[in-house]
């Protein structure tokens, strides 16, 4: 048009008139250029066309015609996607680390991406990971780059495009459409309870620098003296060997910290210890089994009524959402406190669904147990095995809270659920099988006795080693 009225040409070929407007500012642009005569002609393909008043009126009703189905269209097309969306599916592109299946209309996993998005959020989560520092590990360490699309793909993870995907709450199982929460079906990579706390990681302030070396510890210890936290740095003794220290980071100012430094061997050896501790024996690991399968059957009801209480409580945040509607449709409130206690009920709704679903796969508790132990066994035999990424990811997954690290001697506490393995290794029952009853005799009752689910006593013990004919052992009254 805007060569048109250049004047470098004064005619117009297409196929009909709904290819050249859509809407009533090209239309009526073109119906004035004809009026002004820079327009001498238009020809079409499946429709008629005179320059004089009764075909500029026919253009302008097929205009008009070609307005309207371009306006129900898109009713259509937003309609349609409401439908979507309340049945649970996003409608448009799908994120990475998942794809649009064309057969059934839904999204599905991406069996390449997926994992990797998982081991993204894990980066975050084991703390002291930027976006920056991450998205460099995707692109140098890993090779990622964005998936294959008509129009793009193929490019490497770059920091804003791999922030915006640790904020989109689609990973966490739900999307907002429309300005609604809405739960979605496809499978997520991560419980909205781990979304929040990558949320908050995220948003702790951090200088955003060039890391010249990497260590594997540093952001996730304190002070044990004054709080700060604890850094490390590379020393080169006199032969020209290279050190790594852990020490204090306020060695400076009004009130430096004099805590002594300690290498990354003995603390290494610390965190291995405290890692191998929490491993069971073999016999304890059999005796918490048979306890649990005899538990798990008595297990049924109480599941069922933490069930029941959940149901209720997601019944009555639905209510409450249609309460709030009612409100609404009586201009009782606000649209802005509608949307913002709309908002918050409808997460609240989603969060009852997620645990209630997480509530249904923990009716069977051996399967988590056994998983629980074959990690603390192989976190302990494999720590010196492994690189720094992982020796990091152990220690925040299996110590609470920031460890605290004073005159040399780094103080640990198991997090949960591995403080429940730490207390069973420390039972009584194995106390009183290895320090008191040291005979092989009583060695292979007491197993024996584990074996068959009863509590070993050592009254128990003495009254069956005395009816083998065996010597009555020595028993103190602490070991009792």
């Amino acid at each position: 048009m805007a060569r048109i009225e250049r004047g470098e040409a004064d005619g117009i070929i297409a196929w009909a008139p709904d290819r050249l407007a859509r809407n009533s500012i090209d239309g009526g642009r073109i119906v004035y250029l004809l009026d002004l005569g820079t327009l001498r002609d238009l020809k079409f393909a499946t429709y008629t066309f005179e320059n004089n008043s009764q075909g500029k009126f026919m253009l302008q009703i097929m205009f008009g015609q070609s307005k309207y189905y371009s306006d129900a269209l898109s009713e259509n097309v937003k309609r349609g996607n409401r439908t979507k969306a309340a049945r649970g599916w996003r409608p448009n592109m799908a994120p990475l680390g998942y794809r649009n299946d064309p057969v059934t209309k839904t999204i599905a996993i991406d069996p390449i991406y997926f994992t990797l998005v998982r081991r993204m959020f894990d980066l975050v989560l084991s703390g002291g990971r930027s976006s920056r520092e991450i998205a460099r590990i995707a692109r140098e360490d890993w090779g990622m780059r964005s998936p294959q699309r008509p129009r793009s793909g193929g490019r490497p993870i770059g920091t804003s495009s791999l922030h915006k995907m640790l904020t989109n709450p689609f990973y966490a199982g739900v999307f907002v459409w429309e300005g609604e929460l809405h739960q979605g079906k496809h499978a997520p990579v991560l419980t909205l309870e781990d979304f929040r706390r990558v949320q908050e990681l995220l948003r702790r302030p951090t200088r955003q620098h060039v890391r010249k070396n990497s260590f594997a510890f540093t952001g996730l210890i304190r002070c044990g003296a004054c709080g700060a936290t604890i850094t490390a740095e590379h020393k080169t003794n006199r032969h020209g060997r290279r050190y790594i220290y852990y020490h204090c980071s306020r060695r400076s100012g009004p009130t430096p910290c004099r805590e002594p430094s300690v290498r990354t061997e003995a603390l290494e050896a610390q965190i291995a210890s405290f890692v191998g501790r929490l491993g069971i024996s073999p016999s304890v690991e059999r005796w918490v089994l048979g306890r649990l399968e005899r538990a798990s059957a008595g297990n049924v009801a109480s599941v069922e009524a933490v069930r029941e209480t959940l149901s209720q409580a997601l019944r009555e945040a639905q209510a409450q959402i249609s309460q709030l509607l009612d409100l609404r449709l009586r201009d009782l409130i606000g649209d802005e406190e509608f949307v913002a206690r709309r908002t918050e009920l409808q997460r609240t709704a989603i969060d009852l669904a997620q645990r209630l679903e997480a509530q249904d796969r923990q009716v069977d508790l051996i399967p988590p147990f056994r998983t629980l132990v074959s990690a603390s066994h192989l976190a302990g035999e494999m720590f010196f095995k492994v690189d720094d990424e992982t020796k990091r990811l152990i220690l925040r997954t299996m110590c609470s809270s920031h460890p605290l690290l004073k005159g040399k001697i780094l103080s640990l506490e198991a997090a949960k659920p591995f403080a429940e393995v730490a207390r069973l290794a420390a039972c009584p029952r194995q106390r009183a099988g290895v320090d008191t009853f040291t005979t092989p005799e009583a060695l292979a009752l007491m197993d024996s006795l584990t074996e068959e689910g009863r509590r070993p006593r050592v009254g128990t013990l003495v009254s069956a080693l005395e009816s083998q004919g065996r010597a009555r052992p020595k028993v103190t009254r602490n070991a009792a």
